[in-house]
């Protein structure tokens, strides 16, 4: 590159990087007069950028946003994150697989062939976890986006798993990805609680509603709020059933295996294990996959969770042969 291309980059990049710059510290930066900073400012105003002239003892510049895309500067650690994350959309569920594989193409094209191999050399795949799903359409969620950045009420109709959609009103607050699927988590004002809607099955309709105050959402942060949800608790967030029993197994062996349960080593072959679900028959199940003898502590809910798999597992296994 040329040494005033060079420049300007580097001028670009400083301009991006804060507000505003004093005209001063530019030129002491760049090493360069203030006649020729002025002149490098008018340069990448012609190519589209928009850099606004800032008053006061000092003078200075600042870029603004504007109403076209000019070209972007990027280093080299911003280029391999835009690789990561455009390849990681392909499993997103915000219908963007194809404009995310078009933009990979378009960054990797105008890349310098030593950016080219790092960005080839950031390959993986990503396994869907859900298939045969509808993704959420992109509208959708600049929708959603724009009533939570507003703070207006949200009128929409909803798929609730069936066929019919039903008008809803909610005050929207967050917008969650989680597992392909996003939701929106919002003050449900008919039911005057709060509800995690699937994105997919929301219709919105215009014009939104009022303006509203924004509430607390439980748990204080959301992602606490929504895997609570999933794990099926009303209050707070820990599961709504949890129980404790003694294995036949190291705790090394189950601690591997045992998600947000905890394990205490009770010596050779043998451990504690303090754990939770939503429904006590799926925790009788989780524990029963360790493959070990198993001693229930309590509470008594989670015996008779087993004597209820008991019986169906004897069922399942039919008669004796022989």
């Amino acid at each position: 590159m040329t040494s005033t291309t060079s420049r300007l980059l580097l001028l670009l990049s400083l301009l991006q990087s804060r507000r505003d710059w004093p005209g001063a510290l530019l030129a002491e930066r760049l090493e360069i007069s203030h006649r020729t900073v002025r002149r490098d400012v008018d340069r990448l105003r012609e190519m589209g950028y928009r850099i606004g002239a800032t008053k006061g003892p000092d003078g200075g510049y600042r870029l603004d946003a504007g109403s076209e895309l000019p070209p972007l500067l990027f280093d080299d650690d911003q280029v391999i994150a835009l690789t990561v994350a455009l390849q990681a959309a392909t499993a997103s569920g915000a219908g963007i697989e194809e404009a995310a594989v078009r933009a990979l193409a378009t960054i990797r094209q105008v890349m310098p062939q030593r950016l080219r191999h790092r960005i080839d050399a950031v390959d993986f795949s990503t396994v869907p976890v859900r298939g045969g799903e509808s993704p959420v359409d992109p509208v959708v969620l600049i929708a959603l986006s724009a009533a939570i950045r507003a703070r207006e009420v949200l009128r929409f109709d909803y798929a609730d798993g069936g066929d019919t959609a039903r008008p809803r009103r909610a005050e929207p607050h967050h917008l969650v990805a989680r597992q392909e699927r996003w939701y929106l988590v919002a003050w449900d004002l008919d039911r005057e609680d709060w509800r995690t809607f699937r994105a997919d099955r929301i219709t919105p309709r215009i014009p939104t509603g009022p303006r509203f105050v924004p509430r607390d959402v439980p748990t204080g942060r959301v992602e606490d709020f929504v895997s609570a949800r999933f794990r099926g608790a009303t209050r707070g967030t820990a599961w709504p059933c949890q129980g404790s029993v003694i294995l036949a197994l190291p705790a090394r062996d189950v601690l591997a295996f045992a998600g947000d349960g905890a394990v205490e080593d009770l010596g050779p072959n043998r451990c504690r294990l303090d754990a939770g679900s939503w429904s006590w028959v799926a925790l009788a199940a989780s524990i029963g996959r360790f493959d070990a003898e198993i001693e229930v502590l309590g509470p008594p809910e989670l015996a008779d969770a087993f004597r209820v798999l008991a019986g169906r597992y004897a069922a399942a296994a039919g008669p004796q042969r022989g």
